[in-house]
């Protein structure tokens, strides 16, 4: 059920939470799956909801970073991001804390833990309201195109949901950046809402890439098939609509059976259906357009969607990130054979 975000609904939201239930809300980046973080049974249902692998740990969510560091042990490294990001878009992925409280299922059993206070009013006045922290993954199937709405929350986990807060679209509109501090060198395991040119005006130069990114057997971040990754949203197929994309489609024509997803102001020619993700060439429309035009064109019944050339600076390395894990070959294969048995199918009939 979806409710307007207020002090009522909130109150609302946050008690069905202590009581153990799911409830989505909105933040910054996207719109979260929230359950009680402390408490292992609320967790497991978050796993459940999404069709999530428990190998895969969840972020973490907090009011302050007083609160997060309850959980987890700030470096002088984390202290200054933490102060400069947060409210915001940075996930900290850190040593859990001896007295940690939250469920080992939410960290994947590591001992680390993934970090946020976000950036947004109704998602800070649900974590005060309910006074504990808050595992909130993307609310979305898992693998599945992020939602940036409630009513794209509803469309995909609407019944296995008790309440979902809606406060309008997502204003970054891409997750979180996710870096790794459990170690002496960081690593950016997922470019974000935060960019990486930010990060390093912080704490100094980033590793071009995280160890193992290039490996067909490794998800982003170097987490092989065998081991468990450090963070959400690493894996190599995530944010994938139902058809396959064609990435950096400068050139036309575009093909008759697809959509074309434009950036800036001269798309190629052929395109029957187009959605700009912003015209003016603008990396921030971009992003808080990206996942709401994807599930746009999923629906229109097209072969393939055809993506233009996103610029990798700034905010266009998350764009790219998400763009590459969503076209993974492997699916895009199989979402085309699915195409093609379609269109015989009915062509036999």
């Amino acid at each position: 059920m979806i409710v307007p975000a207020n002090p009522k609904t909130i109150a609302q939201a946050a008690a069905l939470i202590r009581d153990g239930k799911l409830v989505a809300f909105p933040t910054e980046t996207v719109y979260g799956l929230g359950a009680d973080a402390t408490n292992g049974e609320a967790v497991a249902a978050i796993f459940a909801a999404k069709g999530r692998p428990r190998f895969n740990p969840l972020i973490v969510h907090f009011s302050d970073t007083d609160s997060a560091a309850l959980a987890a042990r700030f470096d002088e490294r984390a202290q200054r991001l933490a102060k400069r990001f947060w409210p915001g878009a940075l996930t900290l992925v850190l040593p859990r804390s001896e007295d940690c409280p939250v469920s080992r299922l939410a960290c994947a059993g590591l001992d680390t833990i993934a970090v946020r206070v976000p950036g947004h009013e109704t998602a800070l006045a649900l974590l005060t309201e309910t006074g504990r922290p808050l595992a909130a993954p993307s609310a979305n199937i898992s693998g599945a195109v992020s939602p940036t709405t409630a009513a794209h929350v509803e469309t995909g986990l609407g019944p296995k949901i008790a309440l979902i807060l809606d406060d309008g679209p997502c204003r970054i509109g891409v997750e979180s950046t996710v870096l790794d501090l459990s170690e002496e060198t960081p690593q950016l395991l997922r470019p974000g809402g935060v960019t990486r040119a930010e990060i390093e005006s912080v704490i100094g130069k980033l590793p071009s890439e995280a160890p193992g990114a290039e490996s067909d057997e490794a998800g982003f971040g170097g987490a092989a098939a065998t081991e468990k990754p450090r963070s959400p949203g690493l894996a190599g197929r995530h944010y994938a609509p139902s058809v396959p994309l064609r990435l950096n489609a400068a050139a036309g024509p575009v093909r008759a059976d697809e959509a074309l997803l434009a950036f800036g102001a001269n798309p190629p020619p052929g395109y029957k259906t187009m959605l700009n993700l912003s015209a003016a060439g603008d990396l921030a429309e971009a992003a808080a357009n990206l996942f709401a035009m994807l599930r746009k064109l999923d629906t229109g019944g097209f072969g393939s969607i055809a993506v233009m050339p996103i610029p990798g600076n700034g905010l266009g390395e998350a764009i790219n990130d998400r763009l590459r894990r969503a076209a993974d070959p492997a699916l895009a294969a199989t979402a085309g054979n699915r195409q093609i048995e379609s269109r015989s199918s009915r062509q036999a009939q």
